[in-house]
């Protein structure tokens, strides 16, 4: 048996803006655009990412507090420059985490309220890897 994981799909309020924005953040194109659903392939063979319009979508609190929304899952990314994906990040629309807790991650929410992490990693080989 084989299993492979192709693609993460995440529920936000509008799957058009929710793509919009991670494909200005990650470069990517989109691959299938319907209503309420767009899917973006990693143009390098890596896992893709959908989003699926929810319309009771309620954005998660973080950090956690009982008895609110919580989040299912958050995205991690390596960058090779940690200032300058942040930068780019809340260009593309993103907004800084008010609390932070590493030197070398720093947290951001998408458009729609979802946690992910930009984070350094000085031992990553760059150029032994696709993307």
């Amino acid at each position: 048996m084989k299993i492979k994981m192709r693609t993460i799909v995440i529920d936000c309020q509008d799957a058009h803006r929710a793509s919009d924005f991670y494909a200005a953040l990650l470069g990517w194109g989109k691959t299938v655009i319907e209503p309420d659903w767009v899917l973006m392939r990693d143009p390098n063979g890596g896992t893709g990412l959908s989003f699926q319009s929810e319309p009771d979508y309620v954005p998660p609190v973080w950090p956690e507090e009982p008895g609110l929304q919580q989040k299912m899952l958050h995205i991690d990314f390596l960058v090779d420059d940690l200032e300058t994906a942040v930068r780019h990040a809340i260009h593309c629309g993103a907004t800084k985490a008010p609390q932070q807790y590493l030197p070398d991650v720093t947290v951001l929410f998408d458009p729609d309220g979802h946690p992910f992490c930009l984070f350094t990693d000085a031992n990553h080989l760059w150029e032994a890897t696709l993307g």
